[in-house]
């Protein structure tokens, strides 16, 4: 599950080349997965996750990423050793400028996260047990953001941290990192329903003004 040849460090260089190939021809997201030799289904969410890392919501792209991180985590859950993305993520066109961006990302949360990482409960994530684990968590995730809420601030990020930590703790066989992961999909599933109970409120509130106005 696990690649050997590429660690973190290597995956902010990997980022960088891609924005360099970007600069001289199309370089479509396909394209630029396809050459991760051995390429594992966190270090594939890992770099999906990063556009998501912010707090404006991105409408129905927020909704194609969510389901495509449920495809992943579908296919961790049935054991597949190898991710298949969606044909119409692989096809979408990044531009060098977007990658340059990516890897400035990705460098910024692998040095947050090595401050506090190390190998411990590595049977978490590790065999088959901790595939499933890495199968429900970016299911959970992928389906919560998939949720379109158009206009709610976090809607992508509170989930896309669950997916990170995830991603990290596999990266670097910590199994604490997955009880962070499992806690972010906790209090985002709470901060939802509480978005759902106030429209609920709301709206009931508004239909009785009305009705007494009548």
């Amino acid at each position: 599950m696990k690649p050997d040849s590429i660690n973190n460090n290597a995956l902010v260089a990997t980022l960088e080349e891609f924005s360099r190939r970007a600069e001289t021809a199309p370089l479509t997201f396909g394209e630029a997965l396809d050459t991760l030799d051995e390429a594992a289904y966190a270090l594939i969410a890992l770099i999906l996750v990063l556009p998501f890392l912010q707090p404006i919501p991105l409408g129905p792209l927020t909704v194609i990423g969510g389901i495509t991180f449920a495809a992943l985590g579908w296919q961790m859950w049935r054991g597949h050793e190898s991710p298949v993305l969606p044909q119409r993520i692989r096809q979408v066109e990044i531009s060098a400028k977007v990658w340059g961006v990516l890897a400035k990302v990705c460098a910024k949360v692998m040095l947050f996260c090595q401050r506090f990482c190390k190998s411990r409960y590595t049977y978490l994530v590790s065999g088959r047990r901790g595939q499933k684990a890495g199968g429900l968590v970016l299911i959970s995730g992928g389906l919560l953001m998939a949720i379109p809420f158009g206009v709610l601030p976090l809607n992508n990020m509170l989930p896309g941290f669950a997916i990170v930590f995830y991603c990290i703790g596999e990266l670097e066989n910590d199994g604490l990192m997955l009880f962070i992961s499992f806690f972010w999909l906790a209090f985002t599933t709470v901060y939802f329903g509480l978005f759902f109970f106030a429209l609920y409120y709301l709206g009931t509130e508004a239909v009785m003004r009305f009705l007494g106005n009548i």
